[in-house]
Order: structure tokens, then sequence, then C-alpha cells
């Protein structure tokens, strides 16, 4: 049998022969194709689309259209991961995300935890957080920061380009929960982080079966509850800024009342304290928020004494701890 009877050389000498064929290379190389933006209506069914109740997990609340696809995809890997079993009902919506109250998987010892779902960026109302973000890393899905060298992450997100955003979207939810992760195992009034995911976190659950935990802002505290429970909120901005940290966002709207205590939510914007130009004005603003609720429950606490204090001992000293140490060590070098 010849040689010239294979298919496979024939194949051979096509494959070089075409190798060097510019013309053939251009009519084998895939054209370009036009997709036409969709419009909102075929966006909302596509979404709704993308996780149905017959995919397998079933849950008591029962969605909307629009919200079906993305809260039970949002859930799904904490649902895979055996921390929640079901979705009892919508605790609160907001206009960046919603909370949900969820049944606990048997192998946790919680009667009910909360899941923070982030809405799509289509029904999304984000704040604008340049103001927040200045002074901090960008948070990648572990948690890590990324590295400043890595230049196509970098330009992506200051051009605001799909991945950038997606990028910074990432960051905003992760130091959401790195920030409760820190705090609680410091003792602050936080709910416990339990895990988290592309778009959401799940934490301790503040409430019970039939009510969640109502916020300050609902609530008229018995006249022996007002200083104690001031002085608890004081205690956790305090416990923040020892570690270089600031709300951001902090009034009688994000501090839940339950059962006689304090409970802290929403931190996201968390701000730092030593790096952020706009650090002392935000600080500020959470002092007086808080400040204003406890007045009207009788108290006349003054809040620019507090921010005094506070600064001066938080974040003035540490800044002159640092210059005396660069002294020392300057000192030390010219010796």
């Amino acid at each position: 049998m010849s040689r010239f009877d294979s298919y496979e050389e024939y194949d051979g000498y096509e494959e070089e022969f075409t190798r060097n064929d510019r013309q053939a290379r251009r009519k084998r190389k895939p054209q370009a194709r036009h997709v036409p933006k969709r419009a909102n209506s075929e966006i909302i069914e596509a979404i709704a689309d993308t996780a149905g109740l017959e995919a397998g997990f079933h849950t008591t609340y029962r969605p909307g259209l629009f919200e079906q696809g993305w809260l039970l995809e949002s859930l799904r890997g904490f649902y895979d991961q055996a921390y929640i079993t079901d979705v009892l009902a919508l605790v609160k919506g907001g206009k960046e995300a919603n909370v949900y109250r969820c049944e606990v998987h048997e192998r946790l010892d919680f009667p009910l935890l909360a899941a923070k779902i982030y809405r799509p960026r289509m029904f999304r109302q984000l704040r604008n957080d340049k103001m927040y973000r200045e002074g901090r890393a960008i948070l990648k899905e572990d948690g890590h920061a990324a590295k400043e060298t890595d230049h196509r992450l970098m330009r992506a997100v200051a051009k605001k380009t799909e991945f950038g955003v997606s990028v910074q979207h990432t960051s905003w939810l992760m130091h959401e929960y790195t920030t409760l992760q820190k705090l609680y195992s410091l003792g602050a009034a936080v709910p416990q982080p339990i895990a988290s995911g592309e778009n959401g976190i799940l934490m301790g659950y503040c409430g019970d079966e039939g009510l969640a935990a109502p916020p300050l802002s609902e609530v008229k505290l018995q006249r022996h509850e007002v200083e104690p429970l001031f002085r608890e909120v004081m205690r956790n901005i305090e416990l923040m800024l020892q570690n270089g940290m600031i709300h951001g966002d902090l009034s009688a709207y994000n501090i839940l009342y339950w059962d006689g205590k304090i409970t802290l939510i929403d931190f996201p914007q968390v701000t730092d304290s030593r790096s952020n130009s706009n650090a002392r004005a935000i600080l500020e603003r959470d002092i007086t928020r808080v400040c204003q609720y406890f007045r009207s429950q009788g108290m006349k606490p003054n809040p620019n004494d507090i921010l005094r204090s506070f600064w001066r001992r938080y974040v003035e000293r540490n800044a002159e701890d640092v210059k005396a140490d660069l002294s020392r060590m300057l000192e030390g070098n010219e010796e």
C-alpha cells in the first residue's frame, strides 16, 4: 500500500499547506456577530428562569417573578453546602439588598439564620461609595486584598468596565463580611458571620420565628434601658475605632433591638479611620445620629464632646505614636 493511500498523510499535507495560506486562515476565522441589546422585560424573564423552584430548592417564602431567579441563585450555595434548608420570609427590603429569615440545617446549632442578598445591578440603588472606599483595599472573593500590581484588575476598576464593576461589588460585599468576622471575634454587638457567597452573606438572626428584631428607630425604650443601651452603642463605636474602623452609616435605623439588647448591622461602607481623609466627618455623622435618637429617649448626650474625646484618643494619638516611632528610627539610623 502506497503511503499516499493514507488519509492521515493527506490530512498532514493539507494542514501544512493551509497553515501558510492567509486566505484559508481568514475563511476559518469566525466573524463577529452583533448581539442586540435586550429589553428590561427580557432580562427579567431570563433572571427568573436561571433558578426556578423546580430546580430542587423549594422555599416556603414565595418570591415574586423578578425576585425569584436572583434570590434562589444567590442562596443556592448556602443550600448546597448544608447551611440552610428553607427560606421562610422576607425580613427587610432595601435599596441595595434584601434580608431573609432562613431555616437552618440540622448540623448547625442555630435556631434561625439571616441571609443578606444584594439585588441585581438593574434593581439596585447603590450609594456613591467613593467617599467610603478611600484608603480601603479592593477585596477578592476570598477576603484577601487584591495586589496593586494587578494592573488588569486595577484598570478595569478605574474604567468601570463590566469586570471592574463586578470586582467592586465583590469588594463591597467582602468588606462587610470580613468586618463582621473581625468585630464578632472582638466581642462587638454584631451578628455572627456564618458564610459568604458571590452575592450574599449568611449571618446570625435577631428575632424569632414570627418577628424580626425591629430597628431602634421603631422602639420606645423603657426608662431604665436608655443609658445602658447608649453606653453599649458607644462601646461598639469605640471598639471599632480602636481597630481603625468607622461604621460609616450608623443610626437608629441599623441598630436592632431585641430582648433588651442591641445589635449593629450593615457594614459594607465601613471606613478606615487612619487613611480616609473624610474619616472625622463620617464619624461625626455616626455619633450625631446616635445621639439624636437617645435625645428622643430622654438623654442629653453631647456628640461634639464624644467626637473630640474618641478622635483624640484613638486617631490623633495613633498618628502621634507613628510619628514618634519614625523619629526614633531615624535617630537610630543617624547614630
